[in-house]
């Protein structure tokens, strides 16, 4: 079955074959074509060219009738499988408590362990598919979702057995990550609950494969470096690469370990100093923000533009869970990297696709227009530029979302 996408007035994202991320001054720039098509084969896009070029053997056309072609946005860093909401928290938040003084008072991600352990598989599945379908309607093809609302070892299994059935029934693009260190569980001692996580989680998601990376929530209040050194160590004995949570509460030491055990990717960062910076040059740790935390906790932005100008890529995700950053639109991600963080546009939408794709270990399948990759794709409406998408940030704007070549 081959599609023809025809019309399109730019194609923007183009990389060649073998590139899985972007650095350094390669941030300021993106492949682009005028006038063009792409055709798609298989779900996977096969060819791009000049309009005068168009195959006409094509067993089916899509009119883009002058908009531009993107790749589908990715999201290295979701926790979208949990059970209910935290809207009472919001009030707490906004009657002056902080993310730490809620955590202490027994809410937070207590809370969301609470509220998962009493709901049900199915209901588990159909409220997490009802934000997939929301993501997927709002240009996201690839979402790392994460566990973590379990911190028992039959309610993170739960939750990764939900994410495997995600991943089986969405055409986007799943990756799992096994965050049973997002929080001590109720009614363990600090070290006991860390030496469950290495001796029984682990080796529990392992067996039935249910996990591509292991997280730690290292930061001040949750788990020390020390803690965080041992589970990693547990992680990659099983197979699962490392990622980490860190300084988003505290320069907490996080970015040394993660990059240590050579993670994929160190997030948040809301609180870094020139060390970080520094400790990951030369590395295959991609530095990841998220402002969508920044924007509903009132915490700092990461240091995106000084990290780009250090040489390093930078990535941005959307941490869509329900207590710091209940959200999941990428297009508001990418205009936060432009409004809050300064960002100019082709350099935050390296950071929402090909460096997003890199951090969830799917550059190689997703995160720019390149041939053989899946035909992950969005179609705007006519724009003037690309600048329009993040500056009218709530203006309608996707004409069409594909996904493996199909209408999503």
């Amino acid at each position: 079955m081959k599609t023809c996408i025809k019309n399109i007035s730019t194609i923007v994202g183009i990389l060649p074959q073998g590139v899985l991320r972007k650095q350094g001054a390669e941030m300021n720039e993106t492949g682009t074509l005028d006038d063009a098509y792409l055709l798609i084969e298989d779900g996977r896009i096969a060819a791009f060219g000049k309009r005068e070029d168009m195959p006409a053997d094509a067993d089916r056309y899509i009119d883009a009738e002058g908009g531009m072609l993107l790749p589908s946005f990715c999201d290295s860093h979701t926790h979208i499988v949990y059970a209910g909401n935290r809207s009472g928290e919001f009030l707490d938040k906004i009657n002056g408590l902080s993310y730490e003084e809620i955590a202490h008072r027994g809410g937070g991600i207590l809370n969301s362990a609470d509220l998962l352990h009493s709901t049900s598989d199915d209901e588990l599945y159909r409220q997490s598919m009802e934000r997939v379908r929301e993501m997927t309607d709002k240009g996201t093809g690839a979402i790392e979702i994460k566990s973590g609302y379990g911190l028992r070892t039959e309610d993170e299994l739960k939750m990764l057995r939900v994410i495997r059935r995600i991943r089986e029934n969405t055409p986007a693009l799943v990756k799992a990550t096994f965050l049973g260190a997002h929080a001590i569980g109720r009614d363990y001692r600090h070290e006991e609950y860390v030496q469950l996580v290495c001796n029984e989680m682990i080796p529990a998601v392992a067996q039935e494969g249910l996990a591509d990376f292991v997280d730690v929530f290292c930061d001040e209040g949750f788990f020390t470096v020390e803690d965080t050194d041992r589970i990693l160590t547990a992680g990659t004995k099983y197979g699962l690469r490392a990622k980490i949570h860190a300084n988003e509460l505290a320069v907490s030491g996080g970015v040394q370990v993660g990059v240590k055990h050579h993670a994929l990717s160190v997030d948040h960062l809301e609180k870094t100093t020139d060390a970080e910076i520094a400790c990951l040059k030369g590395t295959d740790t991609m530095p990841t923000m998220l402002p969508g935390s920044s924007f509903f906790l009132g915490l700092p932005y990461g240091r995106a533009k000084e990290f780009i100008n250090a040489g390093l890529g930078v990535a941005l995700a959307s941490d869509y869970n329900p207590g710091s950053s209940p959200n999941g639109d990428m297009r508001f991600v990418w205009a936060m990297g432009c409004i809050r963080m300064r960002l100019t546009p082709v350099q935050a939408l390296n950071a929402v696709t090909i460096n997003a794709a890199y951090a969830m270990g799917a550059s190689d399948e997703v995160g720019s227009i390149t041939v053989g990759k899946r035909a992950n794709l969005i179609i705007t409406r006519p724009l003037p530029s690309l600048t329009m998408i993040p500056y009218q940030y709530q203006t309608p704007w996707i004409k069409l979302h594909l996904l493996s070549g199909q209408p999503c």
